[in-house]
């Protein structure tokens, strides 16, 4: 092997595996509903049963447009003559008749009902991929308020146990009443935002019940961020390749395109052909024939071709616009995680000395080392540092989130 050929075989194979590694299915993370669970709740969304029934009619229509819009039609007609010298006869005439399609209109009509098959399709591969973007905000967000909750309840025991110190300080004569009135107005600070931290949680879990009822909810350990594995490159060429959006928007380019060609087949009208039998002169007389029409083409039909024509270049605006649209979310999708990432580092870096600081703390002022103002800020510090890496962390894994399901790499959202 030569030395090129080497270098060529390691470019290959380098490839490969990077293109591997965009495409294969990760594990659901652990702070998620599982695939199971997940397939459920989505499949059971409204957004994607409408799409499903949007489906069923399309459907039909494909059939509908398969067997032609045009239909046989019966004629048939009676008159009474009269004759001098012969007196009354009845005559009639029945006929059958129906429009055919010329001009390979049949074949573009069977492709208009196909590529609405396509676009119906695509269709619920975006309402799976909204609603499982919405699953995962709603239950992240869930997660969160249960976890603020957690962290109010321990700043509730920490206040309690700041009271019952300093109560047992003022009975020994080493603190003032005033400091027992600042640790219990302290506690009722507490409670009050314990109580709006349940309302959250119960709001929070209510919203995710009511969206996804079939989907219980169990508050889970929040998983700790990892590192964005594919380079941006690598996401935006995966989430374009699964982009239901796009394909939508490729199908009505596609659609425009087909009704463009069928307004400009239909500049040619369609003949409508029958047959006819009839019955005169007192039935001496029988009368069998066939019947042509054309309509004759005018203004109209050379205006909604020039129309459709325009709505092609229309179409092919909005799936630029929309892949254009989807890069940029791409990027934000990105950057945010990345820059997430980041954050909850640094926020969890000093996280550890800060709470370490507030047990201290409030050990000294068990201990009578310390004031009561002391361990307040010292308290308020740890609070403060612990729900900044909270949040730091809820919303690294928000976009984490958001880009594993944008690129269908997590609850079989590729298998659509």
């Amino acid at each position: 092997m030569t030395h090129w050929k080497a270098i060529a075989l390691v470019v290959a194979i380098t490839f490969e595996t990077y293109a591997s590694a965009a495409t294969a299915e990760r594990p659901t993370p652990p702070d998620l509903p599982t695939t199971a669970l997940a397939k459920q709740a989505i499949d059971g969304d409204f957004q994607v049963v409408e799409a499903r029934r949007v489906l069923d009619a399309s459907r039909h229509g494909a059939a509908a447009l398969r067997a032609s819009p045009h239909e046989w039609t019966a004629r048939l007609s009676t008159q009474r003559r009269s004759v001098d010298t012969r007196g009354s006869t009845t005559e009639w005439t029945a006929g059958l008749e129906r429009t055919i399609r010329v001009g390979g209109k049949a074949e573009l009509d069977r492709d208009l009902g196909d590529i609405e098959l396509e676009i119906a399709l695509a269709r619920i591969g975006e309402a799976r991929h909204e609603a499982a973007r919405t699953l995962a905000t709603l239950w992240l967000e869930a997660q969160a308020a249960t976890r603020r909750r957690e962290l109010w309840a321990e700043q509730l025991s920490f206040a309690d146990a700041s009271l019952r110190a300093v109560e047992v300080r003022q009975r020994a004569g080493d603190a003032s009443q005033l400091d027992v009135n600042i640790a219990r107005g302290d506690r009722v600070e507490v409670q009050q935002q314990l109580s709006a931290a349940m309302t959250a949680e119960s709001k929070a879990t209510s919203t995710l019940a009511v969206r996804f009822p079939a989907l219980k909810f169990a508050a889970k350990p929040l998983n700790v961020p990892d590192v964005i594995e594919l380079t941006r490159a690598q996401w935006r060429d995966r989430i374009v390749a699964e982009s239901d959006l796009i394909r939508v928007a490729a199908g009505l380019l596609k659609k425009a395109e087909l009704t463009a060609a069928r307004t400009r087949a239909d500049k040619v009208p369609d003949p409508t052909i029958g047959v006819f039998a009839a019955s005169e002169a007192f039935r001496s007389e029988r009368v069998i024939g066939v019947s042509v029409s054309i309509p004759l083409g005018g203004t109209y039909r050379n205006e909604r071709m020039l129309q459709s024509l325009q709505e092609v270049e229309a179409a092919r605006a909005r799936l630029e616009r929309q892949r254009r649209e989807i890069e940029t979310e791409i990027v934000e999708a990105y950057v945010e995680a990345t820059g997430g990432l980041d954050r909850w580092r640094l926020a969890a870096q000093g996280l550890t000395t800060t709470q370490d600081s507030a047990r201290l703390t409030q050990r000294a002022y068990t201990l009578g080392e310390a004031d009561l103002q002391t361990l307040l800020q010292a308290r308020r510090q740890a609070l403060e540092a612990t729900t900044a890496a909270e949040q730091a962390r809820v919303e690294a894994l928000r976009w984490q989130h958001r880009l594993l399901i944008d690129a269908h790499l997590i609850w079989g959202l590729a298998d659509e």
